[in-house]
């Protein structure tokens, strides 16, 4: 008996460690994965632009014509002399560091001039993926779990409103709610704080709204899925109750598909907030985007670019890591028996 005890004891031990190795093998990989790719968009990145027609010396000289002399200090100030890929290395090293370099328009650091405009955008895009997740997951929760003639008339709504455009939707909640109705304003970023805060809902409620609309559609169709699963039907013919089977199975079952997509719907509010800075003036990194990119700022377009794919790709990753909190098996790569 001893033996057997001691052998159930040994075999518990190596699972445990077996599983303690297999999770951090899962993580230094995920790891790897988001370093190699932020170094495969680095190089993108970088090299997209020079394809692009055009060079920053046709706006570092405005149109005049300068002396050869002139135009050589020029490229030496900027580094444009130097072959691609001897730029490249020294723009990546910078970048590891925060240095991307000077800005050829408005001849200050990059990191400074970003610095300025990037509050703007992390809190629309903070804002836009609160609403994403506190309306669509309890919208279509509602929806999964209380099928009947309300819950079909708001999936009907979320799809309609899925159909609209960013953009229209966004001048239309400036003509209702900012020109008629004079609840709140429609240009500007705001003083730091509250105001912020304030010019900033109808921006985010803009961005977020086609995304609300997925969300909820996408949590009700993974609910009724789970709810009609032959565990789910077995454990309510057993008499167990309905609040211990939605939390225990439908819930967490439905939460790995709805959360990999909602975390991808809000990475993709990065892109689109883009758009909405536009039309609503915010002055973040979106809008100073389209404006370096029509200037040829190559060094402002590049950090941009950088910020946002990386932005992007370790959101991802987090939920890469996320899902496999909810489902070890992910992590583990185990296969059942």
């Amino acid at each position: 008996m001893t033996d057997t005890t001691t052998t159930i004891a040994a075999q518990a031990v190596a699972r445990k460690r077996g599983t303690g190795w297999s999770t951090l093998r899962f993580v230094l990989g995920r790891i790897g994965g988001l370093a190699a790719t932020l170094f495969v968009a680095s190089i993108v990145v970088f090299g997209a632009l020079y394809l692009a027609p055009g060079n920053p010396l046709s706006f570092l000289t405005q149109g005049r014509s300068m002396s050869p002399e002139a135009i050589a200090t020029l490229e030496a100030q900027y580094h444009l002399d130097d072959p691609l890929w001897l730029q490249y290395l020294r723009w990546l090293g910078g970048a590891l560091t925060g240095d991307f370099g000077t800005s050829i328009i408005y001849n200050q650091p990059v990191a400074q001039v970003l610095a300025a405009r990037a509050p703007a955008s992390v809190l629309l895009v903070l804002m836009a993926a609160v609403i994403v997740l506190a309306i669509g997951l309890a919208v279509g929760g509602f929806a999964g779990l209380k099928p009947g003639l309300l819950s079909r008339s708001v999936m009907a709504g979320a799809t309609a409103i899925m159909a609209v455009p960013t953009f229209v939707a966004a001048v239309v909640l400036i003509l209702v709610f900012g020109v008629q109705l004079k609840w709140f304003p429609v240009f500007g970023a705001g003083m730091p704080g509250l105001d912020a805060v304030y010019h900033t809902v109808l921006p985010a409620v803009a961005l977020a709204l086609a995304s609300v609309a997925f969300v909820a559609r996408l949590t009700q169709a993974a609910i009724r899925q789970e709810l009609s699963a032959d565990h789910v039907q077995t454990a309510i013919s057993r008499g167990l109750p309905r609040r211990f089977i939605v939390q225990r199975h439908v819930v967490r079952n439905a939460a790995m598909p709805v959360l990999t997509v909602a975390g991808l719907t809000i990475a993709g509010l990065i892109a689109g907030s883009v758009v909405i800075e536009q039309v609503f003036q915010l002055g973040g990194m979106g809008q100073f985007l389209v404006s370096s990119v029509q200037q040829k700022d190559f060094p402002v377009v590049q950090a941009i670019c950088l910020v946002y794919v990386a932005a992007f790709i370790v959101l991802n990753t987090v939920i890469d890591l996320a899902y496999a909190l909810l489902d070890p098996r992910v992590s583990l790569g185990r296969k059942t028996s």
